[in-house]
């Protein structure tokens, strides 16, 4: 019996090791798959930003505007510096689009169309002037080049051209007026050159006895006259009869000036980005979440935590009360008003419990709907009412993309208290997800003797046909300098508070009771069995002893 038993111990590891191997082996795979996912999308990110510097706007940003977007290191600083950047230049901020960045666009499409040769026609000359100062008033083409009987003020005569164009605006702001551009294609290529001075369209400008003018013709001059050879010469420019934007010194000006970014509405750079939190005298922490809440929408809950200890408490009525006065406005790229909301935050402790009430917090939350397809700003100012402290912040608001077909998750939330509610509120309320109210916590801080709460949605998950529910796999680890101090592993869903077909609620209770005080890090990873796909997020927060927890509230 007992070797019939080794031999079957033996079975046992032989039949189960190399499937025990191969969950490994998968798992592995799935995380490297999943890393270099975050990897392409962070790459196509960053090329996606440095498109629209060097590409997209690369003719009409200043200087100035290119140091302050490079200088830049967030995706919701550079979101909030392009938003800023096309409402500046926006020319009717009355309407629901921005004119100037559709005639932009337009254009873009329209030089690489026309005039595409060997190079993509944004960089080309004409493109570049195209794209910065729009259609000329009146436009002169020689496709072909050939004969050519020059005009009295270019000196008279005939001679053979390369192909070229004429391009005259009649005014370019910032440029001047009665403005006479010059392309040339000396290799007949189709790539046609901004010229700096009309002999560049002249194929026998280098040829002795060849395309003389009249002046040549006569003997009154030579080629090595010509303001081309001889830029100085006032004799050259008498004789010749030229006009004054013509005159060699007009004429560079003139091409300096009419490649520079064009100008633009406002100069100040001071609001071009400013998503920090910024404040005059009152200082509080805010907090953006995102769930999905259909096809078309995105929950956005904003949380704002007050110190107590920074408010000013008033007497009223033998009890000490704070008042908060919140306003704030949402718009968007185009500066159009989407939402305006205003709210009190009142505070109050009985004159026994102040002392200990200001060692506590006050905390806000308005729940936001808003298009999951757009980008949106934030605006919000707060107001000590007895005090007069006022504080001020600009929040971008960047939904996340949620794909239709791909396994997602929402924000991931920790809180203090996570409470299942009986009803679903007929209205909106603070703190209030679905039947579940979550209390976030802003400063990341948890006391030893009370649990870790974990609030997570997730998307799109897969459905067993048979019992019509979802089969997860759901690890939650606390870490601790790249160690895992704590797995809980739930595999029969019991962690899974609701689903439906569009979601699934997470809710988990950890205890960290056992854990030293310090600094961790969760990560909850999903893995859905159906559709063999994984979802993982993340967040850090800090442990603290009882004797800590006054000093950090």
């Amino acid at each position: 019996m007992k070797g019939s038993f080794s031999f079957i111990t033996c079975l046992i590891l032989v039949v189960f090791l190399p499937t025990l191997g191969q969950a490994q082996r998968n798992r592995q795979k799935e995380k490297d798959k999943r890393e270099r996912l975050e990897q392409q999308q962070q790459e196509e990110q960053e090329d996606y930003y440095k498109k629209w510097l060097k590409e997209d706007v690369v003719y009409i940003i200043s200087e100035e505007e290119e140091d302050v977007f490079t200088g830049l290191t967030t995706p919701e600083e550079k979101e909030q510096f392009i938003e800023q950047f096309w409402y500046r230049r926006d020319l009717d901020l009355t309407t629901a689009i921005n004119e100037f960045k559709e005639e932009h666009y337009r254009r873009i499409a329209y030089t690489n169309e026309r005039f595409a040769s060997g190079l993509p026609g944004w960089m080309t000359d004409r493109g570049r002037i195209y794209i910065m100062h729009g259609k000329p008033d009146e436009l002169e083409s020689h496709p072909s080049g050939g004969a050519y009987q020059r005009p009295y003020y270019e000196g008279g005569g005939t001679t053979s051209t390369f192909p070229f164009e004429k391009w005259w605006y009649r005014h370019i702001e910032g440029v001047g007026s009665d403005i006479e551009l010059e392309f040339v294609d000396p290799t007949f290529s189709g790539e046609y050159r901004l010229a700096l001075h009309p002999e560049e369209k002249d194929a026998l400008l280098h040829v002795p006895g060849a395309g003389l003018t009249m002046a040549e013709e006569m003997g009154m001059s030579t080629k090595a006259d010509r303001p081309y050879f001889n830029p100085g010469s006032l004799e050259s420019r008498e004789n010749t009869f030229m006009r004054r934007k013509d005159q060699p010194f007009q004429r560079y000006e003139t091409y300096t000036y009419v490649q520079r970014p064009p100008t633009i509405k406002y100069k100040d750079l001071k609001e071009i980005v400013n998503i920090n939190i910024t404040y005059s005298n009152l200082p509080f922490k805010i907090r953006k979440d995102y769930f999905r809440l259909n096809e078309r929408q995105v929950l956005v809950p904003v949380t704002l935590e007050f110190q107590n200890k920074e408010l000013t408490y008033k007497k009223q009525g033998g009890v000490h009360v704070a008042k908060i006065a919140i306003y704030g406005i949402i718009t968007s790229i185009t500066n159009r008003i989407i939402k305006e909301f205003e709210d009190d935050v009142l505070s109050s402790y009985q004159p026994e419990y102040l002392e200990q009430g200001l060692q506590l917090r006050s905390i806000y939350q308005k729940v936001l709907p808003l298009d999951r397809k757009m980008r949106y700003k934030l605006d919000l100012v707060v107001k000590d009412l007895n005090s007069g402290k006022v504080g001020v912040t600009r929040q971008a608001i960047i939904p996340p993309p949620y794909n239709e077909d791909k396994f997602s998750a929402s924000s991931l939330i920790l809180s203090e208290r996570i409470q299942p509610l009986v009803d679903i509120p007929r209205q909106d309320e603070m703190f209030v997800l679905g039947d579940v109210k979550v209390l976030p916590s802003l400063g990341k801080v948890f006391p030893q003797q009370k649990p870790l709460g974990v609030y997570l949605q997730l998307y799109n998950a897969g459905f067993d046909q048979t019992t019509l529910t979802p089969s997860l796999r759901v690890s939650y680890k606390l870490l601790r300098g790249g160690d895992t101090m704590i797995e809980v592993v739930d595999e029969s869903g019991e962690s899974v508070q609701y689903f439906s077909g569009r979601r699934v609620v997470l809710i988990k209770s950890l205890p960290i009771q056992n854990l030293e005080p310090g600094k961790y890090r969760i990560t909850v990873e999903v893995q859905d069995r159906i559709k063999n796909q994984v979802v993982t997020a993340a967040d850090d927060f800090q442990i603290i002893a009882p004797t800590q927890l006054a000093a950090n509230r």
